[in-house]
């Protein structure tokens, strides 16, 4: 399921109080939420070290947020660099 914009603002509302002012800056500015499909949340992120630190840190926020918005199971969180998402 592609989540519409009203969704992805709201895992971004959430995430951010969440992570806080900075962090979300940091972390989350610029990232896209793409879609959840077979109970994963996909994502992109500005870089590879942005998506990584984004998957080790706050999969878990990230996926109980997704499913609480989406009213979907979410169980695992991929995030991918922008630069290869927009490879692939």
């Amino acid at each position: 399921m592609k989540l519409s914009e009203v969704q992805q603002q709201a895992i971004q509302a959430r995430m951010s109080l969440i992570v806080g002012a900075q962090n979300f800056d940091r972390l989350f500015l610029g990232a896209a939420f793409e879609e959840v499909a077979d109970c994963i949340l996909y994502m992109s992120a500005r870089t590879e070290a942005l998506a990584g630190e984004i998957e080790e840190r706050f999969a878990l926020h990230l996926s109980i947020v997704a499913g609480q918005i989406t009213g979907l199971p979410v169980e695992f969180v991929q995030v991918m660099p922008l630069d290869l998402r927009q490879k692939g």
